[in-house]
């Protein structure tokens, strides 16, 4: 291949995935051609991107990014899938995915710069939180320790106030309120 057609794909490369920091490297190596269409659609639906990239170009494109340690599994036929929301939720598809075409090899993830090498690591992934859930629990965490402080001030105090209108009541029908 020329050097000028080298250029133009490490180019192309660059221009998919964008600033996209965080993608998922598998191969699709011995699925059918229908069954990889069938993925790639499926999988455009929420906005993933399948791309298949020559591992030595892909190095050159992205040799120093966030994405430079992808090159470590990068062997043989790889494609990459990037998109959505992140990269959490690249790897929940294509792991739930798994179940139909259990041919897909999962061969490492990226996130934030950290390498996810391998089928155990991409599912590890997986049950990452998305941001937006680690956001939501964050939240809860930090209201949590304040919520159970309102309750505990307001406990004894609405207790307290049960008690006075129970005797505001006895006091209004005319009843005697035994002394304790």
């Amino acid at each position: 291949m020329s050097k000028p057609v080298k250029e133009m794909m490490i180019r192309e490369y660059r221009e998919l995935l964008g600033d996209h920091e965080n993608a998922l490297a598998i191969g699709l190596r011995g699925i059918e051609s229908n069954d990889t269409n069938a993925i790639r659609s499926g999988l455009a639906k929420k906005e993933i991107r399948v791309t298949v990239v020559r591992n030595k170009l892909f190095g050159q494109a992205f040799g120093e990014t966030e994405l430079a340690p992808l090159k470590e599994v990068m062997q043989g036929s790889t494609a990459l899938a990037y998109g959505a929301e992140s990269v959490v939720d690249v790897a929940r598809e294509i792991v739930g995915l798994l179940k139909k075409y259990p041919d897909i090899e999962l061969k490492g993830a990226v996130l934030d710069g950290m390498l996810f090498e391998g089928d155990a690591g991409v599912k590890q992934l997986s049950k990452f939180p998305t941001r937006e859930e680690a956001i939501a629990q964050d939240v809860t965490l930090i209201l949590g320790p304040g919520r159970k402080l309102v309750g505990a001030i307001k406990g004894p105090g609405s207790g307290l106030a049960g008690i006075i209108k129970a005797i505001e009541e006895k006091l209004e029908s005319g009843e005697e309120i035994a002394k304790v």
